[in-house]
């Protein structure tokens, strides 16, 4: 486990990665997760028209029901609001419900492009993860400042005019992909009693959609309109649902309140998926190796199940047990980003010039699918620098930097990237964009600092003014 700017950062346990908590809110990355969210989303978006490779979905570390768009075609969901789902239509559909919210051009209709400028997006500054680490008070104030954008997006308001459409909207999209809206009338319909709590109790998601009678009934009389109204969740994606509550569960909870909802006597898959993070949690590694182990002799061919164990070895210390383990996970998912920065994280660690040359192809990979995956460039520039590929590792540095929207040390990095380049070269081009697009937000960001440091000044003054007066 890794610590971070003021514990503001942790890295995960197992497979999760804890990126960043910022305020009270932190982003969660999982390859399965992730996985599941395009599975059980794409098809939704394709009925609305959009293009489904477009729209990203963000898992956010927040106890609370929530789920809202911001920044163009993002969706933020709460971790509390797949906690509180009974089955998956429920989640599928505040999923339809927040689509049309895009597809529909609410925030464009609220003139939210101001909002939306910049050269860093709150995705790039809120995608990372251990690298943050390593990252200096830049990426710390960044990180800040992107955790407050949320919490801004958290709480815009929204007209009912809009609610209404988004309602019968995205009932239309899961009907024309054969799922039941019930669902969403299922989840509304367990909001409804927060309505009478005060503010300062209500879930957000309460706050910003005002849930009332008036709109559950017309989703049921909407209801009687479409043809899949009463169609049972399909019971594949049901299945992985669960799986991913029983993770979060193991992940988030204490891991007491996880052994005593899914005791040993229980051996489902869900069930055992939990207790691998709660035993992992408890430094219980041979209990939580039992775990994965019954878990890969259930589905051999399940890269997650594969990935988990080789993080728990890792972790445990055990690293030449771990990369094979990783390696299979790799051979099973080539096309799983976090699970391949897994495995090159794991061979960087032996800090070894031939395993470096290993995690080379690996972590340039990863970082191909995923741009935005700052601990798979920190790993990445930490082979290069051992292998003296100087030029490399200032790239990649640069790449982390901007990723986590660390625009001074993006600038730092990307000059120092251009020195060691041949000009016009596609590395060297790369490296010109990085400076291009940071040069004008690392100045911006420097005003910001010393703003805050008159700021803190200026408070500092007036304490010690009205101090000296009251002696």
């Amino acid at each position: 486990m890794f610590k971070a700017i003021q514990q503001l950062l942790v890295a995960a346990l197992a497979t999760f990665v804890l990126t960043v908590q910022a305020s009270s809110q932190s982003l969660l990355r999982d390859a399965e997760t992730e996985a599941f969210l395009r599975r059980s989303s794409y098809p939704i978006f394709k009925a609305a028209g959009l293009n489904p490779q477009s729209v990203h979905m963000y898992l956010l570390n927040e106890n609370s029901i929530n789920a809202f768009v911001t920044g163009g075609q993002n969706i933020f969901i709460h971790s509390g609001l797949i906690l509180a789902a009974d089955d998956v239509d429920e989640f599928i559909g505040v999923i339809a419900h927040e689509t049309c919210h895009i597809a529909c051009g609410h925030r464009l209709r609220r003139g939210d492009a101001a909002a939306n400028a910049g050269t860093f997006s709150i995705l790039s500054l809120v995608l990372g993860a251990a690298a943050i680490a390593a990252g200096g008070a830049d990426a710390g104030l960044a990180i800040l400042g992107a955790g407050q954008s949320v919490a801004r997006g958290q709480f815009l308001a929204h007209t009912r005019g809009e609610e209404a459409e988004a309602d019968i909207t995205g009932a239309k999209y899961l009907d024309e992909v054969g799922r039941s809206s019930s669902g969403m009338i299922r989840f509304f319909d367990k909001l409804r009693d927060q309505e009478i709590l005060a503010q300062v109790r209500q879930d957000p998601y309460v706050r910003s959609h005002p849930l009332n009678s008036a709109r559950i009934t017309n989703l049921r009389e909407d209801g009687q309109n479409r043809v899949h109204f009463n169609t049972p969740p399909d019971p594949a994606l049901n299945d992985l649902f669960y799986r991913l509550q029983a993770k979060l569960e193991g992940y988030l909870a204490r891991p007491v309140q996880t052994l005593r909802k899914y005791p040993p006597s229980d051996t489902s898959i869900r069930a055992r998926y939990a207790r691998v993070y709660a035993y992992h949690r408890s430094l219980e590694w041979d209990l939580a190796l039992e775990e994965a182990d019954a878990l890969i002799t259930a589905e051999p061919l399940n890269p997650y199940f594969h990935e988990i164990k080789g993080q728990i070895l890792f972790e445990n210390g055990r690293i030449e047990e771990a990369v094979p383990v990783l390696q299979y996970a790799v051979d099973l998912a080539p096309n799983e980003p976090l699970i391949a920065t897994a495995l090159g994280q794991a061979l960087v660690s032996f800090e070894d010039p031939e395993r470096m040359r290993q995690a080379l192809p690996i972590l340039e990979n990863a970082t191909r699918i995923d741009r935005g995956n700052s601990f798979a460039w920190f790993n990445l520039a930490k082979a290069y620098s051992w292998l003296e590929l100087q030029p490399q590792a200032s790239l990649a540095t640069a790449e982390r930097f901007y990723s986590l929207g660390s625009a001074t040390q993006a600038v730092i990095h990307a000059r120092r990237a251009l020195d060691g380049f041949d000009r016009g070269t596609p590395d060297w081009l790369r490296a010109q964009d990085i400076l291009i697009a940071t040069e004008e937000a690392a100045a911006r960001q420097e005003r910001q600092r010393s703003r805050r440091r008159r700021l803190q000044q200026k408070t500092s003054f007036d304490r010690l003014s009205n101090s000296l007066k009251q002696e």
